[in-house]
């Protein structure tokens, strides 16, 4: 079994470098400056939404993989349950800001954002599970704080309020939770050196597509 300490130096080493280099992209910096534009969130509540359908469906795949083991299936079976509304959280923020439902009918991933499901996907179906928690570790942490991020700049300079922000107002909350849960099974599972390298190394590689994300939906919706 890893330690505590493990996890913790994964979050420092990996994953904290890459929350602060996440926050100095061109999309946070200008939201917090509140010269993000709208069509550039319109594009984040749009690649959001679809990668909140591809992530029920990688859960549900979650559970019939771990079917065997109990305690991993009541995991991934609480995790679809918590993310089951949040692809209409998106969807919902994008109204507010100007989208249509044909938006979101019509909507097509772009390639970093493809990239960055698709690894999100891998790991649910083909790695261990403290490898696939590394990935949601990654994705847990800085949803949970780029929340904090958009909710600050959104009232501030967009005059949007909690209610029709709730996605933010959300995973600012929950996302704390599920980090928590998410390094609970990675001290659990990788009770080898293979399963600790397979760790940082889906950690740092979630860390390069989650930037490449936003990079890419920064870029698709100049």
């Amino acid at each position: 079994m890893a330690t505590q300490a493990f996890v913790d130096s994964v979050i420092k080493e990996i994953i904290q470098p890459g929350v602060d280099e996440l926050f100095q992209l061109p999309y946070f910096t200008e939201l917090r400056a509140g010269k993000l534009s709208k069509k550039r969130l319109q594009g984040w509540a749009l690649q959001h939404y679809l990668h909140n359908h591809a992530l029920l469906k990688g859960f549900a795949l979650c559970m019939v993989k771990n079917s065997h083991e109990p305690e991993l299936f009541k995991y991934f079976l609480y995790q679809m349950n918590e993310e089951q509304y949040h692809p209409d959280l998106a969807k919902k923020f994008g109204l507010q800001i100007g989208l249509q439902d044909e938006d979101f009918q019509k909507a097509t991933p772009i390639f970093e954002c493809l990239a960055h499901t698709s690894k999100t996907i891998h790991g649910m179906l083909l790695g261990s599970a403290p490898e696939n928690r590394a990935s949601a570790l990654v994705n847990e942490t800085m949803v949970c704080r780029y929340s904090e991020e958009h909710i600050t700049a959104l009232k501030k300079h967009y005059g949007l309020n909690d209610k029709q922000i709730q996605f933010f107002t959300v995973h600012a909350i929950a996302d704390q939770e599920h980090t928590a849960m998410a390094a609970e099974v990675i001290a659990k599972h990788a009770n080898s050196e293979h399963q600790q390298q397979l760790v940082r190394e889906a950690a740092a590689h979630m860390v390069r597509f989650k930037i490449a994300k936003f990079h890419g939906i920064y870029n698709a919706y100049a």
